[in-house]
């Protein structure tokens, strides 16, 4: 295994972590919703990731910190902006790297339904912006050039809850040490959330990712359970835990636990 394809782990790592909380979602969920803040409305998303990923028995670490700030332009519309920062601990190298992860800009647009209709539908475009100096990329902590997600929503409303529902389709793009590695992504998600009491939520979330980069496709599938307290409607407290394993050979396996917390206020 050559230098880049080991760097190239933990890049995709953070980015896969930077994007596990989207906005205006319930964390710890990677499926989002199609609720918004309404006009003047804000919200604070903030969490500790703590990922592993392992193969051929070497094993990488990162830690992670992202934030997210939405605002509600109206009532179906929202705007947010993403950050983080991390540190990546390499099985096979004798020092770490810390540091600001890719930065992101995006918007949700609820253009069917409302959050108390059965059904409600939703799409969400993401722009994710280049880190570059000072060998950000081979530290692996964001792409080289601008990239881009695209999200279709569909919320459903059920007796013991609600049932989610995610379509996306992006394009990583790569730049410096990992030049070429391009990838076209696209994801397939579903999210069952149950309604335990007025405080407690309860969720399983499973779905599939496929990276398509020069000529060759590799998924990866993975499943995560979560848990979101609300001790009152503008605040929660949320913890998950994810197991993912990809197509390759060798295979890499991740896992991860998120501790989460989201305040919503005018």
């Amino acid at each position: 295994m050559t230098k880049n394809d080991r760097l190239a782990r933990p890049l995709f790592a953070l980015l896969l972590a930077s994007l596990s909380l989207p906005a205006a979602a319930m964390q710890p969920l990677l499926t989002d919703d199609t609720g918004t803040q309404g006009s003047g409305g804000n919200q604070i998303e903030f969490a500790y990731v703590g990922l592993r990923q392992t193969m051929s028995g070497d094993t990488d670490r990162l830690d992670y910190l992202p934030f997210t700030y939405t605002r509600g332009v109206s009532e179906t519309v929202d705007l947010f902006v993403s950050a983080g920062y991390g540190r990546v601990r390499l099985s096979n190298a004798d020092n770490h790297s810390s540091g600001a992860g890719t930065p992101s800009l995006g918007a949700k647009w609820r253009f069917f339904g409302t959050e108390e209709n059965d059904t409600s539908l939703a799409h969400k475009p993401e722009i994710f912006f280049p880190i570059n100096g000072g060998g950000r990329e081979a530290d692996g902590f964001g792409t080289g050039k601008i990239s881009g997600n695209l999200t279709f929503i569909v919320e459903q409303q059920v007796p013991f809850g609600s049932l989610l529902f995610n379509a996306a389709l992006g394009r990583n793009r790569i730049n410096g040490p990992f030049d070429g590695s391009d990838a076209t992504v696209s994801s397939l998600s579903l999210a069952p959330i149950w309604e335990v009491s007025d405080e407690w939520k309860l969720a399983l979330d499973i779905g599939v990712k496929f990276a398509r980069s020069s000529g060759s496709t590799t998924n990866e599938k993975y499943a995560l359970i979560g848990a979101i307290y609300s001790p009152d409607k503008d605040l929660e407290l949320a913890i998950g835990i994810l197991h993912a394993a990809d197509s390759e050979n060798p295979r890499t396996t991740t896992q991860s636990a998120t501790l989460g917390i989201t305040w919503r206020f005018q």
